[in-house]
């Protein structure tokens, strides 16, 4: 078994189709298919089912995938350790990272790496959906908020402040809350995924959490800022997203004595891509950026 056909295995998994894990790997999608067909062989199994439409995984070839992408992540990981005397940063970094997030404050932030670290390569993905960053193959993800339990190591980035705001005809037809409590009266426009959606603020000294209830959820807080703007409700969101509507006085701040809790950006790969000496290059890179554009 070589690692390059490792590697082609691996590709074609992620792209879920010949075709595109040749494009991929610049390589054609026959040479891709019989590397994989001879992977088979040499080991035994069948690694994928193939159809007209799109490529399945077996079992033993998901177990193998997860394997062979430690491994590879070993080898990489092992040739820039080598190289560290010689060079710096080097190689494909897939990232995943929320959309406004994203195009506020990562694009301009790789952009700068790349300037620096002419061998680094990015493929990234903007997406408020939460990717499966092993089982997609992400090098690291981007993540606001509180984490989910998981094997996933994670760097704290930065704090950034939370705002609960409105509009100010929002204001003028239902009030302003008095205390984070009234806002089980009020309509909330909740940026997340499914599930009870809780907004924590700072009530004499304590961190208090308030079920909160409204007539549209969303996993896009650019969505949730023009809602609110449009008068449907309060929301609770990032002050990068809703500085400029704040400032233009499109929306207007509630509850300001009770502090809403900050939240926490984070960088979060898998442990098998912790020693890789681009992801803690470009780690460390946004904590230092990140801290002057956006401290709490």
């Amino acid at each position: 078994m070589q690692l390059d056909d490792m590697r082609i295995f691996v590709a074609t998994v992620d792209a879920r189709n010949f075709t595109a894990a040749a494009r991929r790997l610049a390589l054609s999608k026959q040479f891709v298919s019989r590397r994989v067909m001879a992977l088979e062989e040499a080991l035994g199994v069948q690694l994928l089912i193939r159809n007209t439409r799109k490529l399945a995984v077996t079992e033993l070839g998901q177990e193998f995938y997860e394997r062979a992408k430690r491994i590879l992540g070993e080898v990489e990981d092992a040739e820039q350790a080598m190289s560290l005397r010689r060079a710096g940063p080097r190689g494909l970094l897939r990232v995943s990272a929320p959309m406004s997030f994203g195009m506020t404050h990562l694009s301009p932030l790789v952009a700068a790496f790349l300037r620096e670290h002419g061998d680094v390569r990015f493929d990234m993905e903007l997406s408020d959906r939460t990717a499966d960053v092993v089982g997609e193959g992400f090098d690291m993800a981007i993540r606001i908020g509180t984490l989910a339990d998981s094997t996933l190591i994670a760097q704290k980035l930065v704090d950034v402040r939370m705002v609960a705001c409105c509009s100010p005809g929002y204001r003028r037809r239902r009030g302003a809350p008095a205390a984070p409590a009234d806002l089980q009266r009020h309509a909330c426009l909740l940026y997340g995924h499914g599930g009870a959606v809780n907004w924590e603020f700072i009530v004499e000294g304590a961190h208090k959490s308030v079920e909160v209830h409204g007539p549209l959820r969303a996993n896009n807080g650019e969505l949730i800022r023009d809602a609110a703007v449009a008068g449907l409700g309060i929301a609770r969101l990032p002050d990068f997203i809703v500085a400029d509507a704040l400032k233009s006085g499109k929306l207007v701040t509630v509850l300001e004595e009770f502090l809403p809790a900050a939240a926490s950006v984070y960088a979060v790969y898998p442990q098998h891509r912790q020693s890789s000496l681009t992801i803690r290059a470009f780690v460390e890179f946004l904590r230092k950026h990140l801290k002057k554009q956006l401290a709490a």
